[in-house]
């Protein structure tokens, strides 16, 4: 590795040291600063290039240096002319970002250039220009960002460690500043990570989990509502830092104002307060039942990089194994009278039926048959193709689209896959997951956002299963119309919305509401304001209302002015693929006035203080990401992963990592490993499209009990042997799988559902010896007894 660039001829290391970062986390959002450190060991100047990933809907709206003492603030600029026309004039005389950077460095002063790589705003490279010899250099980057809500509750921060090369689809000619990633062995890094956190909730601080060891949590008030906690250890390379923050009362709506930013020109974006609604509607269970219509297409990422296992350890399932698991369950858990499809992708796409079929007991098993044969054989990660030949099939009348996407990619073309997704908006849903670390979150969330769906990611222990049995749930439930908002606010006030507002709600889901206020002040402690969100579910009306104070909040960093800055950015930058040149005015104009960057702005800082130019002439040096090492072939590709902001770009022919090599590596060698099937999917794989089980040899090897035995306890002659059978399983899976409930529990309602229309008044007896045969205690309440 050492002769291919990756360090210097004196076998130095490039000059990134360390990194650390810095998070404040208040409810569910997160204000990140990471710094990174640099040291030029070489006898002349360097410019190093490096290239990290953040949320794509993160707020990136600082960047600062500290360049041999002197510490330069970076200035929010229009990153270059553009190809048509400029929204910066020549009356305005702006220094464009990319002019200055180009200028600093030929006068030979020190600089940097920090700008959003494309449109997909998921990676951000910095160019640091002249670095003297021997001096040091510390740069500090900052965001805000939304974090997700677990099932369980928790706030979930992840701190990416995964950049990999974008798949490059054929054809393509626009850029990608991600390939080329140069490695080094796991060992050999040169650079650390530290990361602190500081927790704060108004309901109180439960307690925190990671994947990484953890300090104590750290209370630092008497009623548990601020607290600390910090890596215990350096983490490994090879996964993303995740923190799951539990708090007292996790869904309980909040309101959050935020005062406007000192010295900003009043009824402005930064000048008047910002308000953060969170809302989380629910609604009765007899409203959420299932419904029989629907068709389910399912889109199945099989590119080479899904024979990687699912948290870079050669002995946890491959990513292909627990997709193909996640159809079973997808399978066995549709409704009697839907229809369905299943597509398969890489570098060509393949589907089970030309048109999507109904859904019988013959066309699930064919299908079944045919997933388990599936593999990780399609080579690359054309996805643009597949989605184009699904929304050319008709859409069936009365049987609503519901598009399911599991990808662990990443493509150059992610806005133009967006774009085709947002353009059949108004004929499907679409719920996308991205497996593993490294997925793209502009990928993943963009296509979910662009056609009202969900997005999910899955990576280090999470398992695919539940998250995607949440996701068939909401896709079963009626669709909520008829979204609207309005606002109780003094005289003299008013709410102006900030983006479209809400426009999809699934009960048990955060609804996400931006705004500003414009009036004068209220008086202290006396004014309230209000905001009721009514929508429509099968012609019934649903109102959720919350009252806040209109005292605003003070603080420096206005993170709800960021993020509402970046949802309008999301939009409008979206919007200007139409070639609307209005869209492009105002996204200029927002990212500049609130300091969140864009495709169209970029941070650059020149130090003017130093007496002298730097003297020799520049030399490009790229920074090593772990390699780990001595596996097969195809492990060692599958385990290539950057550390925690410190990814690189440059130009490199050495070695492609998991997304890039696996797509079209040939594996034929590599000794295939066959999946132990759980016990859950083992049953769950014997039950038949109407919900029932058959009583049979299968069965009762499933249920851990004999043949004779699951015959011979049938409770009466007279009982189908159907019924037995089934409420045999139904009691298993409570019994025995019960802390898998959100793997099973659709199938398991279709399977009750058969049983009571069947068993009739010797249900009772059914299940007490059910109970007695498998020794659970499963109460009669599962069967509405």
């Amino acid at each position: 590795m050492t002769s291919c660039g990756l360090l210097n001829s004196s076998n130095k290391p490039v000059p990134l040291r360390s990194g650390s970062v810095t998070v404040l986390i208040r409810g569910f959002v997160a204000d990140v600063g990471c710094e990174l450190l640099y040291r030029n060991d070489e006898p002349g100047p360097v410019e190093a290039v490096f290239v990290f990933p953040v949320d794509a809907e993160a707020a990136v709206y600082a960047f600062q240096a500290r360049l041999g003492g002197a510490s330069i603030e970076a200035q929010l600029r229009e990153k270059k002319q553009p190809a048509s026309t400029s929204v910066t004039t020549q009356t305005e005389k702006k220094i464009l970002a990319q002019e200055l950077y180009g200028d600093a460095l030929a006068g030979g002063q020190s600089s940097f250039l920090l700008q959003q790589e494309g449109a997909a705003g998921d990676i951000f490279s910095c160019s640091l220009g002249n670095l003297p010899p021997g001096e040091e250099a510390a740069l500090t980057l900052r965001y805000v960002c939304e974090l997700p809500l677990e099932p369980d509750g928790a706030a979930r921060y992840v701190l990416p460690a995964v950049l990999r090369p974008r798949y490059t689809p054929d054809g393509w000619d626009g850029e990608d500043v991600t390939q080329g990633v140069p490695r080094v062995p796991q060992g050999e890094l040169p650079y650390t990570l530290s990361l602190s956190a500081t927790l704060q909730s108004p309901h109180g601080i439960d307690r925190v989990l990671s994947n990484c060891s953890l300090s104590p949590l750290s209370y630092t008030s008497g009623n548990r509502t601020t607290a600390q906690v910090s890596l215990a250890e350096a983490p490994p390379w090879d996964r993303d830092v995740e923190l799951l923050v539990y708090y007292a009362e996790p869904h309980k709506p909040s309101a959050v104002l935020e005062i406007g930013l000192p010295g900003a020109e009043p009824g402005s974006l930064m000048g008047d307060p910002a308000l953060m609604v969170t809302l989380l509607p629910s609604l009765p269970e007899a409203v959420l039942g299932q419904s029989p219509a629907g068709e389910f297409i399912f889109l199945l990422d099989r590119s080479g990089s899904m024979e990687c296992p699912m948290d870079g350890r050669d002995y946890s399932p491959q990513r292909i194994d627990s997709a193909k698991e996640t159809l079973v369950l997808l399978l066995k858990s549709l409704p009697l009278g839907c229809y369905f499809n299943i597509y398969g992708f890489g570098s060509q796409f393949e589907s089970f039926y030309p048109q999507s079929v109904g859904y019988t007991q013959q066309t699930m098993a064919e299908s079944l048959q045919r997933v388990q044969q599936l593999q990780a054989d399609l080579g690359g990660t054309e996805i643009l193709a597949p989605l184009r030949a699904i929304y050319r099939s008709p859409c069936r009348d009365g049987h609503p689209r519901q598009l399911f996407v599991f990808t662990d990619g990443e493509v150059v073309n992610t806005q133009e896959v967006i774009t085709e997704v947002q353009h059949h908006r108004g004929t499907h849903r679409c719920f996308s997951f991205g497996i593993g670390e490294g997925a793209s979150t502009a990928l993943v969330k963009g296509i979910a956002r662009a056609a009202g769906g969900s997005a999910e990611f899955i990576t280090g222990q999470d398992r695919m299963q539940p998250k995607a049995l949440q996701s068939l749930k909401q896709a079963l439930q009626p669709a909520v119309t008829r979204i609207s908002l309005s606002w109780d606010l003094p005289p003299g006030m008013e709410a102006e919305l900030l983006g479209r507002g809400p426009e999809v709600i699934f009960p048990g889901q955060r609804c996400l509401i931006y705004a500003r206020l414009r009036g004068q002040p209220q008086p202290p402690d006396t004014a309230v304001g209000g905001v009721t969100l009514q929508y429509h579910v099968q012609d019934q009306t649903y109102k959720e209302m919350l009252q806040f104070p209109l005292q605003p909040q003070d603080g420096d960093r206005l993170p709800v002015h960021r993020l509402a800055a970046k949802w309008l950015l999301l939009e409008l930058e979206g919007a200007m693929d139409t070639g609307s040149e209005g869209d492009q005015h105002r996204a200029l104009a927002t990212s500049l006035a609130s300091g969140v960057i864009c495709s169209l702005t970029a941070y650059v800082g020149v130090d003017t203080e130093r007496g002298q130019p730097v003297q020799g002439p520049l030399v490009r040096r790229d920074i090593p990401l772990a390699d780990f090492g001595a596996a097969t072939p195809l492990q060692k590709m599958c385990y290539s992963a950057p550390g925690p902001m410190a990814w690189a770009q440059g130009p490199s022919d050495v070695s492609m990592d998991c997304a890039m090599v696996c797509d079209f590596e040939d594996s034929s060698d590599v000794p295939e490993r066959a999946p132990e099937e759980s016990p859950l999917l083992r049953l769950v794989s014997l039950q038949n499209a109407d919900g029932s089980w058959d009583l049979d040899p299968q069965l009762a090897t499933a249920l851990g009990v004999s043949e004779t035995d699951a015959r011979g306890r049938m409770p009466s002659q007279d009982v189908p042997p159907g019924v037995w059978a089934t409420v045999l399983a139904v009691v298993w899976l409570h019994g025995r799988a019960a802390g898998q409930r959100d793997e099973w529990e659709l199938l398991e309602a279709k399977a009750v559902g058969w049983v009571q229309g069947r068993a009739g008044p010797q249900l009772s007896e059914c299940l007490e010896a059910a109970n007695t045969l498998l020794g659970c205690s499963v109460g009669p309440a599962v069967f509405s007894l």
